[in-house]
């Protein structure tokens, strides 16, 4: 039995993840329409996290939905666990980089990728533009997945594919503690960070 879902108002950020690329969209505060942002070009992880940082602080989002890629039957498999374990690692980096508490949300992206290749396909693009619509793609189809979640809020939907909510370090602590933790992400070290912190995952 799924846990109770929690729905975060405010501004979302949402990540189609992939080897080569992360695509990104955002929605408008109210949560009503989703539209793609822009695309990472993955390169290191330490390099991923802070321009997704960046992404979030800009955006200023409240939560970030990561899509899940579950197999065709609902299973998980390898890649959603990796999946997983990324995410886990970009809350602790969010934490590390901002001082504060970022959720990251599971959702389903299942048919994200054809839903975005058939939006693209009559975008009206040529084939001149096809590796700007290629990568685009990758935007597109987190806004699907974004679209997805804000349409499943409205219905109240209680579909929970878990989430990492990372506690804050105590307030006597929280400076210099950020600070170190900081400072060791920066310097690419891969240890885990944990300075009482959990998470949870369905």
């Amino acid at each position: 039995m799924s846990e109770p879902r929690s729905w975060p108002p405010g501004k979302l950020l949402a990540l189609d993840l992939g080897l080569a690329r992360i695509g990104v969209a955002t929605c408008d505060p109210l949560g009503l329409a989703a539209r793609p942002l822009t695309v990472i070009q993955r390169r290191s992880r330490r390099d991923d996290f802070a321009q997704l940082a960046r992404l979030v602080d800009e955006q200023e989002a409240v939560a970030v939905v990561c899509g899940l890629p579950l197999n065709m039957d609902g299973s998980e498999g390898q890649q959603a666990r990796t999946t997983r374990k990324w995410a886990e690692r970009l809350a602790y980096a969010l934490r590390a980089l901002q001082g504060r508490v970022t959720p990251v949300i599971f959702w389903d992206e299942r048919l994200s990728t054809f839903a975005a290749q058939e939006i693209l396909s009559h975008s009206g693009k040529d084939s001149v533009e096809y590796i700007a619509e290629y990568i685009a793609e990758d935007a597109a189809a987190a806004a699907v997945i974004l679209q997805s979640y804000l349409d499943a809020r409205r219905r109240a939907d209680e579909r929970n594919f878990g989430e990492i909510r990372l506690e804050m370090v105590d307030a006597t602590q929280s400076a210099r503690q950020i600070n170190e933790v900081k400072s060791v992400w920066l310097a690419g070290r891969e240890s885990r960070l944990e300075i009482g912190s959990s998470y949870l995952t369905s």
